[in-house]
């Protein structure tokens, strides 16, 4: 189930507006290029950002999220890419990537396994799969127990106030809830819980998977705070 921030109308319509610094999918349009990558799936695409940037650089984009809200303002973005609520029907991909916090939604081993697999049957022979993770040595959550409120412009909406909060370390869960608050007085909110696999456990998972790990780098935006994948299907 996705979380309310982008499951819900009036909170994705904001979301652009507080993750606006992108800086993360520059990497991943380079990683396109660097694979050869033609056909490409942005898997947990949310509102679209990558897959209209691969799209404006000449790639046959597809994007899947299972947010309805999230895809409608994908889709009022470009017609250009095809968007998707489900991977029915989905295959041959040269490229699947996994962006931001992807990764680590899936809570329990059985759902990363199993995603692992779904994703396989997406790629043609060859392809790769490319996503980022969180390390958990570098406890990003003790970061996030510092963050202050944030009020940003939301065009055509006002001043949004957003309020994060750390609810919870039990790892290898973290836990918090952002509060949005809307000049009309609505407050709504949204639950993440994040997991925090450390390297053996992810290399171990997608061995077992079937693929092939090629590279694992460093986040050029986050160097030492994230490990970026690259796995390839045999």
């Amino acid at each position: 189930m996705p979380d309310q921030k982008f499951a819900h109308p009036r909170l994705a319509a904001v979301y652009d507006t507080f993750d606006a610094d992108r800086g993360d999918l520059e990497a991943y349009e380079d990683i396109a290029a660097e694979l050869g990558a033609h056909h490409i799936l942005d898997y947990g695409c949310g509102t679209g950002s990558l897959a209209v940037r691969l799209t404006a650089r000449g790639h046959q984009v597809t994007g899947y999220d299972p947010a309805a809200a999230s895809l409608d303002i994908a889709r009022a973005k470009t017609s250009a890419v095809t968007w998707a609520a489900d991977t029915g029907g989905l295959s041959d991909f040269d490229l699947v990537v996994m962006t931001g916090n992807v990764a680590q939604v899936f809570l329990t081993d059985t759902d990363w396994n199993t995603t692992l697999h779904t994703v396989s049957g997406l790629l043609r022979p060859g392809g790769h799969l490319v996503f980022e993770t969180r390390r958990p040595e570098y406890r990003i959550w003790d970061e996030w127990a510092h963050r202050r409120p944030d009020t940003r412009h939301v065009p055509g909406i006002g001043d949004v106030k957003l309020d994060f909060q750390l609810t919870g370390v039990r790892l290898p869960l973290v836990s918090f809830r952002d509060t949005y608050t809307f000049p009309d007085g609505d407050v709504l909110t949204s639950e993440t819980t994040l997991r925090f696999r450390d390297r053996h456990e992810l290399d171990a998972s997608l061995t077992a998977a079937g693929y092939r790990i090629t590279d694992v780098r460093q986040a050029p935006d986050r160097p030492a705070m994230e490990r970026v994948f690259l796995c390839e299907k045999p």
